[in-house]
């Protein structure tokens, strides 16, 4: 069981460094006033959704602790990001603040993760 978990959580992190990525990648263009939500950041949040609700299943399966108000917070904040992602993502342009937005809430969700124990 702890393999698939492990095999889960490598998943989990390319998708956040899908998403992170994307938003890094486009942060000259924000000033430039050219930034969209790529396909990588729809997908890498996608990655996460799936592979964290694996991740909580195999964890409770495998009798781990899980702390249910961390993970309602940080799929909470998934969802708006998957949100913005998925309605902006046909864009050309995408305003600076719902861009900005979605970069505040990746970082937000990877302090989150790392940070509350």
């Amino acid at each position: 069981m702890d393999v698939l978990i492990n095999v889960f959580v490598a998943l989990h992190i390319i998708g956040i460094a899908s998403l992170l990525g994307g938003f890094l990648t486009q942060m000259k263009a924000v000033g430039e006033g050219n930034a969209r939500f790529g396909p990588a950041m729809l997908h890498g949040a996608l990655t996460m959704l799936v592979t964290g609700v694996a991740l909580v299943g195999l964890n409770q399966a495998d009798d781990q602790p899980v702390n249910n108000v961390k993970i309602g917070i940080k799929l909470l904040i998934l969802v708006v990001i998957l949100a913005l992602v998925y309605v902006k993502r046909d864009e050309e342009k995408v305003d600076k603040g719902a861009f900005m937005a979605v970069g505040g809430l990746t970082v937000a969700n990877i302090f989150i993760a790392t940070i509350w124990t």
